[in-house]
């Protein structure tokens, strides 16, 4: 990498500036926040792009989807596999392509557009009188300058759509929000101990029950279910990038007010990739009989290990394809997202939301650099007490490899890779540090109405 250290002068700068905002509460107007996000990785876009180093995916996997749609070809196909998500960021790679823009810059300007309009979404995300603040923050965020403009990485258009999609989703009011309501559940278990199991059947989905009146239209509703599908659709296009955000799906619902609400956005989450899929054969000219095989190829995972974690002590520090260590930390982000969703049910969804992330950082058998931005505007919109070591370690371990291994050939990279690999387990205890533990339960106002679960409400037998 032939700019590695003006490149590295702007990420510790940035760094210092970030924490001496957070030092000195500095609160500047969010017009300067982008302005600067949009100066430093304007910058580093363009030392990127007349860089003679290119990453490896952005020129042999990103290039050839984009050209393949240049050419009216499927891009999951043309790509020979490089390319193994929906079809729309290709779409938008052919058009700047279609323009003339060569594609050092062209596959660029996706993600750092992208990143550029997540720094006020970060601070509608925060909210409150810190707002500001955390944008100035994540406009300096020296892995998110990494991954967009050097990298080129996909992951800021993914969360763009996820993190609007949680914007929309919680609405207007006050940032706090509550979980999981323990009420309904409480009065659901007195009526098990009350009157048995069988006969509670009824009063909770049968007609009349519970979860019937929770599906009944309320006050509102209407608005209700106009944001509720916004932030399906934006769910869904989050989806369409990657398929990672499905970690931000039970995050977005719980913003949400009501039941029928949160059925809504499901619903329009899932139709917005079914849209892309099915428009293959208008948009992408792939035939009818292409379709299983180019779902086959998205849904392949190949179980290569040794980038990071627990997974490198492994294979000494190289890649491999070892299947059973690969299901095995399957298992493990499972168990553990479940475990997650369980422990912080009752705290507010964006921290929640956080803690999966987080978690699944630490278990996780296979990871890119790249992943780790996945947590990173969420941690930044509302710190913990370990945000910043979090931040620092994952940023310096990144960037070791973006900006210090670059510089040799391919045999000095893959010796130094075995030690950059497994030195990243020492940052596993920092990100399980950084999760919100203090923040389990949330102590904000329920702001839905409450399901009436009282006697009059009911249906009589048993009507």
């Amino acid at each position: 990498m032939d700019y590695a250290v003006l490149t590295g002068i702007v990420l510790v700068a940035g760094v210092m500036l970030a924490l001496v905002a957070q030092w000195r509460d500095w609160r500047p107007p969010l017009v300067v926040a982008i302005v600067v996000g949009v100066a430093v990785r304007v910058l580093i876009m363009y030392t990127s792009a007349i860089d003679s180093w290119q990453p490896v995916d952005f020129m042999e996997s990103f290039k050839p989807a984009g050209e393949a749609v240049l050419r009216g070809q499927d891009p999951v196909l043309a790509s020979e596999g490089g390319w193994h998500f929906l079809p729309t960021i290709p779409y938008v790679y052919g058009i700047l392509l279609w323009l003339g823009i060569p594609w050092e810059y062209a596959g660029r300007l996706v993600t750092v557009v992208a990143d550029i309009v997540l720094i006020p979404l970060v601070a509608k995300l925060a909210g409150g009188p810190k707002a500001s603040l955390r944008a100035l923050q994540y406009a300096l965020s020296p892995l998110a300058l990494l991954i967009a403009s050097v990298h080129g990485q996909v992951e800021p258009v993914a969360l763009v759509f996820g993190v609007a999609a949680f914007v929309v989703a919680r609405g207007p009011g006050s940032p706090e929000r509550a979980g999981v309501r323990t009420e309904v559940v409480a009065k659901v278990r007195r009526g098990v101990a009350a009157y048995g199991v069988r006969a509670s059947i009824p009063r909770v989905i049968g007609r009349g029950g519970m979860l019937h009146r929770a599906l009944l239209p309320g006050p509102g509703d209407v608005a209700h279910l106009k944001r509720a599908a916004l932030a399906g659709l934006l769910m869904g296009l989050a989806l369409c990038a990657k398929s990672w955000p499905i970690w931000l799906i039970p995050g977005m619902l719980l913003l949400l007010p009501n039941l029928r609400s949160r059925v809504a956005a499901l619903f329009t989450t899932g139709l917005v990739p079914i849209f892309f899929l099915v428009t293959l054969p208008i948009f992408a000219g792939t035939s009818l009989k292409q379709i299983p095989e180019v779902i086959r190829i998205i849904q392949d995972i190949r179980p290569i290990i040794g980038e990071w974690g627990w997974t490198p002590w492994i294979t000494g520090g190289d890649w491999a394809l070892i299947p059973w260590a690969a299901k095995l930390g399957t298992y493990l982000i499972y168990a553990c997202v479940i475990g997650a969703i369980f422990v912080w049910r009752r705290a507010d969804p964006i921290d929640m939301t956080m803690a999966i992330l987080l978690v699944f950082m630490v278990v996780t058998p296979r990871l890119g650099a790249q992943y780790l931005l996945w947590f990173m505007p969420f941690l930044i919109a509302r710190p913990t007490r370990f945000a910043w070591p979090a931040i620092v370690g994952v940023s310096l371990w990144a960037a070791y490899g973006y900006l210090y291994m670059t510089q040799f050939d391919v045999t000095t990279w893959w010796y130094l890779h075995r030690d950059w690999s497994r030195a990243s387990i020492v940052l596993l205890p920092i990100l399980a540090l950084a999760m919100p533990w203090g923040r389990r339960v949330s102590t904000a106002p329920d702001l839905a109405p409450a399901v009436d679960t009282s006697a009059k409400a009911k249906v009589t037998s048993a009507a």
